[in-house]
């Protein structure tokens, strides 16, 4: 069998990959262990779409991403009556911390052109009517007294009211599938890469565990939490000066708080670094919560993903939804947990890596759980960029290659998300960027 290029990973990177390297003309495989599109991290991702970064690049990619997520139909080229997901524009506020200040990011939004509205604690209160606008940095265990003492400092927040959240994410990666077999791709599920075949230096084929040999020049590891096995199936990493390692992680869902007046907090969606959560309207009613990775609680780093205990544990939950309802005053904590539970593939500074390898055919989407769904449409187009410089005889090292933007015109310098970059110390730390 041959294949101009394997893509090992069938979530919605690995399908975006697949869908535009199908329409440069190549045939396409994608490969993936699970049983259908999409139901590894990205089932288990929240799915925001916020801003909020600590580099150009990646302010630039997420606001450009908004507007292919806004014109779905066109960026796929499938039907709307196809059962297409949908961008929910709910806007974002984006609560003061001293680690991510608004001068790391408004300039990036200025010089993007991300709208924007600075809100002090009188105006934040006003738009979430029954919000606490003290200050706690930083976040605390629920045992610590300190956690529930009050603040005399106040908050306020940035708003962007074209933030939201699509609806689906697991469909979003059906879509892209979709129309990725439209173009010609095959997908290949059940079914898991056990050996990356090289001949004269670069990649020539990879081995699936039922035999099968899929003879191919290109090969791109998109497998999540997988990725670093791919990575040592091909002998890749040494050069890295960026490391990657998967880790557990919860999102829980509660019943959305009561309204008060014509605003509702289910209305937007809510980055809380200072208290260490995030929050955003779920389809149907109720609120997704999700962590921010505080130091005062432990990371559940795992050395093998298909190992992890799949149900949500009570204390995460209940240190998560108080934390939130320590925020908000209208929001009370269910008796039983509820949520899902999923393993984020993260880089030391929770930026993503989009690059080519020291393997010449191998390249590389790792490292984006948690952070970068909301980058799905472009992370194809960075891939097949990558891919065509490459692989007509231009160093990416030497002389890294651009995006240019469709939409918002601007030219993505794609060094940003290098394996051999230094590690950014602006970042926040958390998954928030």
């Amino acid at each position: 069998m041959h294949s101009d290029a394997v893509i090992v990973g069938a979530g919605v990177m690995g399908t975006s990959i697949a869908l535009e390297l199908a329409r440069s003309g190549r045939s396409v495989t994608v490969i993936d262990k699970a049983r259908g599109i999409g139901h590894g991290s990205t089932s288990a991702s929240s799915a925001v779409m916020r801003f909020n970064f600590s580099t150009l690049a990646g302010v630039a990619t997420a606001w450009e991403s908004k507007f292919h997520w806004e014109n779905w139909a066109e960026h796929t080229g499938l039907a709307e009556s196809a059962g297409l997901v949908r961008y929910a524009r709910t806007g974002l506020a984006f609560l003061d911390v001293d680690i991510a200040p608004r001068a790391l990011y408004l300039p990036l939004f200025d010089t993007v052109g991300v709208p924007y509205e600075e809100w002090d604690a009188d105006r934040l209160t006003a738009e979430i009517p029954g919000i606490d606008t003290g200050r706690h940095w930083p976040p605390k265990r629920l045992a610590d007294d300190a956690f529930w003492a009050s603040s005399s400092e106040r908050l306020g927040a940035v708003y962007t009211p074209d933030a939201g959240h699509v609806s689906d994410p697991q469909l979003a990666a059906a879509n892209l599938a979709d129309a990725a077999v439209r173009q010609g791709a095959v997908f290949m599920l059940s079914r898991a890469v056990t050996q990356v075949i090289r001949r004269s230096g670069r990649v020539a084929a990879v081995l699936l565990d039922d035999g099968t040999r899929i003879d191919t020049g290109i090969v791109v590891n998109a497998a999540g939490p997988w990725s670093g096995r791919i990575n040592e199936l091909a002998g890749v990493g040494d050069d890295f000066t960026v490391s990657l390692r998967p880790l557990r992680q919860e999102v829980h869902h509660v019943p959305a708080p009561a309204r008060r007046g014509s605003a509702g907090v289910t209305d937007m969606c809510i980055a809380d670094i200072d208290l260490g959560v995030y929050l955003r309207p779920e389809v149907g009613g109720g609120l997704l919560i999700g962590g921010t990775e505080p130091e005062c609680d432990p990371l559940e780093w795992v050395d093998d993903p298909d190992g992890i205990a799949t149900d949500v544990t009570k204390p995460v939950f209940e240190a998560q939804a108080t934390r939130a309802a320590r925020r908000l005053s209208t929001l009370t904590v269910p008796n039983r947990p509820r949520g899902v539970v999923g393993v984020y593939d993260v880089t030391d500074d929770w930026t993503p890596i989009y690059d080519k390898t020291n393997l010449p055919g191998f390249y590389v989407a790792i490292g984006t759980s948690g952070n970068q769904f909301k980058n799905a449409p472009l992370v194809g187009g960075f891939l097949r960029t990558i891919v065509d410089q490459t692989e007509n005889g231009v160093d990416h090292d030497l002389h890294p290659a651009v995006f240019k933007a469709p939409y918002t015109g601007h030219t993505i310098e794609l060094s940003t998300f290098s394996r051999l970059r230094p590690v950014n110390e602006k970042n926040s730390g958390t998954v928030l960027g």
